[in-house]
């Protein structure tokens, strides 16, 4: 397995653990479905590691089981999750705070 050389903003505030990993590429990628598999090698993560909290995030409704071809289900990220919206919009703030740091320092008044 490769090491990712750019960490994406996400990952560099909140640490880079599988399970963030996991959620860091669904919401980047939240318009589409994947297999397992294909969750696992977007997020550079195992396959059996993945296979060790997928459940949960089934469970928790986190994410869905979209359709179902050949031996694979696709999954895809819940966006009407409270807790995914939530994770989305602090993704959103963390890539407004990069870009645009000197507009934000402009603001607060020393």
């Amino acid at each position: 397995m490769k090491c990712k050389e750019n960490k994406s903003l996400f990952l560099g505030q909140f640490g880079d653990t599988p399970q963030l990993r996991v959620m860091d590429f669904l919401i980047d990628n939240h318009f589409f479905d994947f297999p397992i598999t294909g969750i696992a090698r977007g997020s550079n993560v195992s396959y059996n590691s993945l296979k060790v909290f997928f459940s949960n995030l089934v469970k928790s409704g986190v994410i869905y089981k979209t359709r179902h071809i050949g031996k694979s289900d696709y999954y895809k990220l819940n966006i009407n999750n409270h807790f995914v919206k939530n994770l989305i919009k602090l993704d959103w703030i963390l890539a407004k705070k990069n870009a645009l740091p000197e507009a934000e320092a402009q603001a607060i008044p020393a």
